[in-house]
């Protein structure tokens, strides 16, 4: 009897380590679970929050005509249909101008005159050459015809003859050259009347007699201009979204 005491006794903390390790086993095994199924649910929960994040959401509406409309007020500048400035072809001084600001012009109408006296002594300086390059080319001429006559007689040698001859044509070179250089000089002249290029109004006179005048384009060289005012252009920024 006292040994079936003692076995009874010895067995029961043994069953209670059991129990309790069993519990805590079960314990262990429902948190794993628990949390394995709680990151499943934040998976699929991330899943269906990108999901619906990158699908495009457009909202539509159907047009409809209305008798109300709506006013768009915005500011405008008007040009000219054709605005031109004027320039200065050729160098000197402003020796008059015979239209002002507001003046109605038509094309080619004198606007103003430039003295140019470099480009006048260059042009008397090409007349002079031109007319001696003409005086060579004519004695050319004449000596070249002689010798092609000495030479038919056999009375000179060919050689001769034909040097003769180059320098017949050189000279006649020499004054077509000339003859260019003046033609150059005569249309600088012509370049001394400023004329309207076209009909319009002038809307700037930037000169004055006496002023030092510059060929060609640059800031400040303007003379005059021009402008068609009889059509004009009404340049209006739109705005993105009425445009």
């Amino acid at each position: 009897m006292a040994k079936s005491s003692l076995g009874s006794s010895a067995g029961t903390p043994r069953r209670k380590i059991g129990r309790f390790l069993s519990a805590a086993l079960i314990v262990a095994l429902m948190l794993v679970m628990w949390g394995e199924a709680h990151r499943l649910m934040a998976r699929s929960a991330l899943r269906q929050s990108a999901a619906a994040g990158s699908t495009l959401t457009v909202v539509t509406v159907r047009p409809t005509r209305t008798d109300e409309g709506e006013n768009l007020v915005l500011p405008g500048t008007v040009q000219a249909y054709i605005e031109s400035p004027i320039y200065a072809r050729t160098n000197g001084y402003l020796k008059s101008w015979y239209t002002d600001i507001g003046s109605t012009v038509r094309k080619g109408e004198l606007l103003a005159e430039i003295d140019a006296p470099e480009v006048d002594q260059q042009l008397a300086q090409a007349l002079a050459d031109l007319a001696t390059a003409r005086a060579n080319e004519a004695l050319s001429n004449t000596t070249d015809k002689r010798w092609q006559e000495l030479l038919a007689t056999e009375s000179v040698s060919q050689q001769d003859a034909d040097e003769k001859a180059g320098d017949a044509a050189a000279k006649r070179a020499t004054a077509a050259s000339a003859a260019a250089n003046v033609s150059r000089l005569r249309e600088l002249e012509s370049f001394k009347r400023v004329v309207a290029p076209f009909d319009g109004v002038v809307t700037a006179r930037n000169t004055d007699i006496g002023a030092l005048i510059n060929a060609g384009q640059s800031v400040g060289s303007e003379l005059f201009r021009v402008a068609v005012t009889l059509k004009l252009r009404n340049y209006v920024q739109v705005t993105e979204p009425y445009a």
